[in-house]
């Protein structure tokens, strides 16, 4: 039996794949965005979709907003079925290689302080904690605001 390995690639996410991105959105969040507010997001300047891809299957979505020098992760996403494999560290690690090729400096987003998943990850990746933002989320949780120097 011979084995072969599917490896991950991201690729850039257009309008055009809203619904694709929406679907996924809604298997990781408890409150996702719907297909038209990514389809106006991916059309809007200064907004950079990545999706990463397993085979055919959108497995993961970074939507990021850059502006000048500093840029802004608006969301983040592993399908569950595909979380814990470091498949979110290969899509991190893409984000920020985007936004520095346009001249990023400073990386900034927001995460759940109950996600400890993803604060270990942006914590292993040398994000840094700027500051709290109290009852950020609809569930009444806090957001950790990170930063990272690129």
């Amino acid at each position: 039996m011979i084995a072969f390995e599917r490896t991950a690639q991201c690729r850039h996410l257009s309008h055009a794949s809203s619904n694709e991105v929406a679907a996924l959105h809604a298997r990781c969040f408890d409150h996702p965005w719907s297909a038209k507010e990514f389809e106006g997001l991916l059309a809007s300047t200064g907004i950079y979709g990545l999706g990463l891809y397993l085979g055919a299957g959108l497995i993961g979505l970074s939507l990021i907003r850059a502006i000048l020098d500093e840029a802004e992760i608006l969301t983040i996403g592993i399908d569950p079925a595909h979380r814990h494999q470091g498949m979110g560290a290969h899509l991190l690690k893409a984000s920020e290689s985007l936004v520095s090729g346009l001249g990023t400096r400073r990386f900034f987003l927001e995460v759940s302080v109950r996600n400890d998943g993803a604060l270990r990850l942006y914590q292993s990746s040398g994000w840094q904690s700027e500051g709290l933002r109290k009852a950020y989320y609809r569930d009444g949780s806090d957001a950790r605001v990170l930063s990272k120097l690129l």
